[in-house]
């Protein structure tokens, strides 16, 4: 590799990083996700999304105008043939508090889930009910999770197509026992950037042999038709996610969210009126051409 290769990988790394840091940086003000003396679980699984998330918040923290703490939070499954020293080694030697707790779910999971069936329900409520614990006896006031853009966008078609609901993954809410805050930092990060940062950094994956591994899962296929759409259709990604925040509830079906029951005209004029489908810019990059309903 020449001397030119190297400083070019090197101006897109640092281009790189800080795409990240300003999109992270901007996700955490939008939803105010951190707010001065919050202190932050990062639930890190080994994988690429959450070693990015925990590296990217360690930046932004150095030079937030508000203080914060980090603790990173690992859940040892009890995968055979599990690694158990790489992530204690990496932050040990980062210096970040960490806290690695034990739980032999993956036995549970085995034990109670047919073979060749999907895990990642059970797995899902088992991981929840231990974070949710172990939040709660680090005194953590936020529970940082990994999840980016695709994520977003794949648990949204997720709930269409299988749970008849309009229903994503919010970058912020509030847990399911009422008692913490959950953020998604990464919302606005687009999946390939942090497999291309992971691979800049060199983190330590350590591979799920459980639920993620499974090609049969729904989520699975739901992001290779996102992948497919945004092949032949660059851009797509990005459009999709700007409708995650551009919702018109008049323009839905849902009466609790719209009072459609008492619905009058106004005499006034109203530019959202009976426009049905906004026709795109076909210029815009990321716009869905009009021969979207007859796509195979």
């Amino acid at each position: 590799m020449t001397t030119g290769d190297i400083q070019k990988q090197t101006v897109e790394a640092n281009k790189l990083a800080k795409r990240l840091r300003r999109q992270v940086g901007e996700a955490i003000a939008d939803y105010r996700m951190i707010e001065g003396g919050d202190r932050v679980m990062v639930c890190l699984s080994g994988g690429k999304d959450s070693y990015g998330l925990l590296d990217v918040l360690l930046s932004l923290q150095a030079s937030a105008p508000v203080p914060f703490e980090i603790i990173a939070m690992h859940l040892d499954q009890a995968h055979p043939g599990y690694p158990a020293d790489v992530l204690p080694n990496y932050l040990t030697a980062l210096g970040v508090p960490f806290h690695i707790e034990r739980q032999d779910t993956y036995s549970t999971v085995k034990r109670v889930i047919p073979e060749g069936k999907t895990m990642c329900s059970l797995c899902s409520r088992l991981r929840r009910g231990v974070i949710y614990r172990v939040a709660t006896e680090l005194g953590a006031t936020r529970i940082a999770l990994g999840h980016h853009r695709e994520d977003m966008l794949e648990t949204l078609f997720l709930n269409m197509f299988h749970g008849g609901k309009l229903k994503g993954m919010p970058p912020k809410l509030v847990s399911d026992d009422g008692r913490h805050v959950v953020i998604r930092p990464l919302a606005y990060v687009a999946e390939k950037d942090l497999a291309a940062y992971a691979e800049v950094k060199a983190f330590p994956i350590i591979p799920c042999d459980l639920c993620g591994s499974q090609e049969n899962l729904q989520r699975h296929q739901i992001k290779l038709m996102l992948a497919d759409w945004n092949r032949r259709f660059p851009g797509r990604i990005e459009t999709m996610f700007r409708s995650l925040r551009n919702v018109v509830p008049s323009h839905l079906a849902d009466p609790t969210l719209y009072d459609f029951a008492n619905l009058e005209p106004t005499g006034t004029p109203d530019q959202d009126g009976d426009t049905v489908f906004d026709t795109p810019d076909i210029s815009r990059p990321g716009s869905i051409p009009l021969t979207f309903v007859t796509e195979p």
